[in-house]
């Protein structure tokens, strides 16, 4: 699509998360939000957009060009396969994709077969600290990238009473920590590091109210020699006053130097041999969700639609990331690593 006039945007899903999402499209200058569906309509008009609890009703009245799906994955492919029989002909979909790899497959291949786009909305990789810290790697900042780590701190783990505020679904998933939360540093350490050649994990469950697991760590291989850990706690929380903004911090090192995210969106610098470290990104003052990445995603995908500029996280590529997370819990299971191909 490449047009001088507005995208019309229908959303699906008003639960929590979905705050941002519509919060960001109402900010979006080429952009006219037109639509909210949602099985408790009730929840579709609390947003002041005109409200459906059918979906197919929708797509016929409203006609949107694009279909922003901010549901869970059992409801992902019965909502795309409508859409793709309404001639809705982009689509986000929110992450987890899909109930698997399997089903993904699939809904990617109709998709496809139908000439319409997934876009993934996953949205870490468009936080602007890794942004920053993307383009100061790409321009040999901290030399040859030996180490990664992020450690996961969010420090709303724990008791019994643990996320039944925000997301009470949470406390069910037989797949916790890596499928619904680490999963976000899988595909960032994509973006930043490429593909890793080889997986190995230890994960465990802390908390007993919970049905999955909730820390662990988790080892990728990368090309070059690169090698990444992802230390997971939920119960545990790092220096920051709002501990959902970066959920953690994170360390890089190479052999010039080392890169340093920090609890409040900031990124530091030091170069090698020194103790100094320099302010290569501010602070984050953002009040919302991860420095407005939901906002940079989809002004990506508007911006692709409207001047042709290449998507990130097409739902062919993010099956990548669902190979990746089977092989996290295939290494967890046996206790070894898993060997996903060359770096």
């Amino acid at each position: 699509m490449n047009t001088s006039a507005n995208i019309r945007v229908a959303c699906i899903g008003a639960g929590y998360f979905s705050q941002f999402h519509y919060g960001s499209w109402a900010r979006l200058d080429r952009v006219d939000l037109v639509a909210s569906c949602n099985r408790d309509i009730e929840k579709a008009r609390a947003t002041g957009l005109p409200a459906y609890d059918d979906l197919p009703k929708m797509l016929a009245d409203q006609k949107p060009d694009l279909l922003d799906i901010i549901l869970p994955p059992v409801a992902h492919a019965d909502t795309i396969r409508t859409a793709l029989a309404a001639g809705v002909k982009t689509m986000i979909c929110q992450k987890p994709f899909c109930n698997d790899l399997d089903e993904a497959r699939q809904i990617t291949a109709e998709a496809e077969a139908a000439g319409a786009t997934i876009v993934i909305h996953e949205n870490f990789r468009f936080q602007p600290w890794y942004r920053a810290i993307k383009s100061a790697l790409d321009d040999g900042a901290i030399g040859d990238l030996h180490q990664v780590t992020f450690r996961l701190r969010p420090g709303d783990g724990q008791g019994p009473d643990a996320y039944l505020e925000r997301q009470p679904y949470f406390q069910q998933m037989d797949r916790f920590l890596v499928h619904e939360t680490a999963v976000h540093w899988v595909d960032t350490f994509r973006f930043l590091l490429g593909n890793p050649g080889a997986i190995y994990a230890d994960l465990r469950q802390i908390n007993p109210a919970i049905s999955g697991e909730d820390a662990g760590y988790i080892l990728f291989d990368h090309p070059n020699g690169t090698r990444a850990l992802f230390d997971g706690n939920r119960h545990l929380d790092h220096a920051a006053d709002n501990h959902r903004r970066t959920m953690g911090e994170a360390l890089f090192e190479g052999t010039k130097g080392t890169l340093r995210l920090f609890g409040d969106g900031s990124v530091g610098q030091r170069r090698f041999g020194t103790t100094q470290e320099d302010q290569i990104l501010a602070p984050d003052t953002w009040d919302g969700f991860g420095g407005d990445c939901v906002h940079a995603l989809q002004s990506h995908v508007i911006s692709g639609l409207l001047e042709d500029t290449p998507f990130e996280n097409l739902a062919a590529d993010y099956l990548t990331v669902i190979e990746i997370e089977n092989a996290i819990y295939a290494s967890a299971q046996s206790g070894q690593k898993v060997m996903l191909g060359t770096p």
